[in-house]
């Protein structure tokens, strides 16, 4: 008999609320290669450094983390707008990649692109079926869609370990997953006006999603993967928040065109808003090297 999966990550209609607002309002203000996730910066206070060369070092760094290059074949679990898995085939030796999304407008964006060995499948990690297996899975910026908003911290490790047992039953013994996700401050109390900011991110922006604790990702991967690397990078994404939202206030009037005032208002706040919680350690910025050791 075959298991029925829970669902206890945000749905598509969530997932899509957020990232189909418009292929054309993402380009005005995220660096040319549409990577909507933290970048990782030589020097996060280095001014000279373009956003467009952190996201290139950042795909670099999980790339290599995953031991990715030169693999027949990788997995891209939320491939966003086709970045990731750009930079596999054409710059790292990658003879096929697969991306997932649950996002109908950028599995659109990404199969117009044409991109040489890659394919995209507008399905989740949980309905994934492949022919055949992996040798190395990248997540990026999607771990925080997993669980919903207002599970018990025992409900959301199931679901994150729901997500390791599929990623280990995909890899050979030895491989590995390189994972990048937002998380929880730790010991960081809340002021209400922060309670307020994120309160608004989670309702208005980012719908039906929770931002896990690092102590739940790591509980919910034991038995299945070794951590061999971890670092958190808060500072770095507020940097690149930074960035979006300067360049998001500077195509004002052809982003509210685009989408409205009100969306484009909420946008503004999110990005403003994140960058200070990020730099006060309100958030973290998670990047875990993870190896399957059965």
């Amino acid at each position: 008999m075959s298991r029925v999966a829970v669902r206890r990550g945000a749905s598509p209609e969530a997932i899509r609320h957020h990232y189909d607002v418009s292929d054309d309002f993402y380009a005005l203000w995220l660096d040319r290669s549409l990577t909507y996730t933290c970048a990782l910066w030589d020097d996060a206070a280095d001014p000279a450094e373009t956003l467009e060369q952190a996201q290139q070092r950042k795909l670099d760094h999980l790339i290599t983390a995953a031991k990715a290059a030169g693999r027949r074949r990788v997995l891209d679990v939320g491939c966003g707008w086709g970045s990731l898995l750009r930079r596999l085939t054409e710059g790292s030796g990658v003879e096929r990649a697969v991306g997932l999304t649950l996002s109908e407008s950028q599995a659109k964006w990404v199969r117009g692109q044409q991109l040489p060995g890659t394919e995209v499948r507008l399905e989740s990690w949980q309905d994934h079926t492949p022919e055949e297996g992996y040798d190395a899975v990248i997540s990026i910026g999607a771990f925080e869609h997993f669980a919903a908003t207002g599970l018990r911290r025992a409900e959301r490790v199931a679901a994150y370990r729901e997500f390791f047992e599929r990623c280990s039953g995909w890899l050979p013994r030895g491989g590995r997953l390189a994972l990048q996700t937002n998380i929880k401050g730790n010991n960081v109390r809340l002021d209400r006006r922060a309670v307020s900011d994120l309160l608004f991110i989670m309702e208005r922006v980012f719908p039906e999603s929770e931002i896990p604790a690092l102590s739940e990702v790591v509980e919910a991967a034991e038995r299945r993967f070794d951590v061999v690397a971890l670092r958190n990078d808060p500072e770095h994404y507020s940097r690149t928040v930074q960035e979006w939202h300067s360049r998001l206030i500077t195509h004002r009037e052809a982003a509210e065109s685009m989408v409205g005032k009100r969306t484009y208002a909420s946008y503004e706040r999110y990005l403003r808003t994140s960058a200070e919680h990020f730099q006060k350690r309100h958030l973290g910025l998670a990047r875990i090297v993870l190896e399957k050791v059965r």
